[in-house]
């Protein structure tokens, strides 16, 4: 998706109405936050103990938020500066450098995570989410080959225990380094209101989640370096998808569930086009609110990673597992001291199969 297009999207429109919190409350208690000076050194005590800006602002030490408080500790910082995000004044950027320059790389930080939380597709991919320390990770091997002998049953004297062997695979996977440079000029930033700037940012996050699922896609479809690539079966006939090719799909995934469809906006189409999927009620969703069917209680999730031969099929609850080496930063040094020059923007994240056989692809067009 362009900027052009994610400016008039839906998600977009959502957040963008969330605006309660953008208005700083008259009465508001500024007393403690005016007492905390936030610099450079704040990023790095925040560094050293695993937090954000944000989340160390609301320690017992600086200014945690009372129960029911308006703004959050961050908010409050931005209020003390007189930043407005939104109404009918926002602020120009250059208020962060007149008055707090150190809160302009959180308030970036803070703005990206918005931007990926308009792509929650994401969460509907995966099982679970792990943090490591390191920049290696080896999976679980799960050995359901012998699934006859991991069955609830009576167990008489001296037989054998059902069992479900669990080890770890045989090649690790890497955690890689993504992200990107936002490169401008203070000229170029300073009287761009606050307003502009968060929805260039919320782009950004948004833009990175969509790659993120593209990495999903690519994890399911050639497994993770461990021989686990996702079970493919064909539909009926080579080129045409039918409701009676779907349910084929649905019916592989025993004991599983089929809780996601993954495809490509070819394919997402037709399946929206199919006879089958017409009803009124349904329509009537997708037409007033966007919102996309649900075959055979499935969750459709577009990714134009995905071939348009295939329809990719899973159970998200056991299917993949997300591996963070490193949340998301940025560098907060360049942003606070070269006056916006550049913002190294970057993740470490990548993705592994759980168990293989809670994926499955329906491939379309084949020989």
């Amino acid at each position: 998706m362009d900027f052009n297009s994610f400016l008039s999207s839906a998600a977009l429109a959502n957040l963008s109405r969330d605006s309660a919190r953008d208005q700083i409350p008259s009465n508001l208690d500024l007393t403690r936050a005016a007492a905390l000076e936030i610099s450079r050194d704040s990023y790095l005590e925040a560094e050293s103990r695993g937090l954000t800006l944000s989340e160390l602002l609301e320690t017992e030490e600086y200014d945690p938020s009372p129960l029911g408080s308006p703004l959050d500790a961050f908010e409050r910082q931005l209020a003390l500066a007189g930043v407005r995000l939104a109404g009918r004044q926002p602020t120009s950027v250059e208020q962060f450098y007149q008055k707090a320059p150190a809160l302009l790389p959180e308030f970036m930080l803070r703005e990206l995570k918005k931007g990926q939380q308009m792509r929650p597709e994401l969460n509907k991919l995966i099982a679970s989410s792990t943090v490591i320390n390191s920049n290696r990770y080896t999976p679980f091997f799960i050995d359901t080959a012998s699934t006859g002998k991991f069955s609830l049953r009576p167990v008489g004297e001296g037989a054998e225990i059902p069992q479900l062997i669990v080890t770890e695979q045989t090649h690790a996977i890497t955690v890689g380094d993504f992200g990107l440079t936002l490169k401008t000029s203070y000229r170029a930033l300073r009287h761009r209101s606050t307003a502009q700037f968060r929805v260039l940012l919320w782009y950004i996050g948004f833009k990175m989640q969509t790659d993120k699922i593209g990495m999903i896609v690519n994890t399911i479809i050639n497994g993770d370096g461990n021989a686990n690539s996702a079970k493919v079966v064909n539909a009926a006939a080579t080129g045409a998808l039918t409701y009676a090719d779907l349910v084929t799909l649905w019916s592989q995934f025993a004991p599983f569930e089929m809780t996601t469809l993954v495809c490509h906006i070819d394919k997402l189409k037709t399946i929206l086009n199919l006879s089958e999927f017409k009803d009124p009620l349904i329509g009537y969703r997708f037409q007033q609110q966007g919102d996309l069917i649900n075959p055979l209680g499935s969750t459709l999730v577009r990714s134009d990673e995905v071939p348009t031969d295939y329809v990719i099929g899973l159970d998200n609850r056991f299917a993949i597992e997300e591996v963070i080496a490193q949340p998301l930063m940025i560098e907060y040094d360049k942003v606070i001291e070269q006056r916006f020059e550049e913002a190294v923007i970057s993740e470490a994240v990548a993705y592994a199969k759980i168990v293989k056989d809670a994926a499955i692809i329906l491939d379309t067009v084949f020989s």
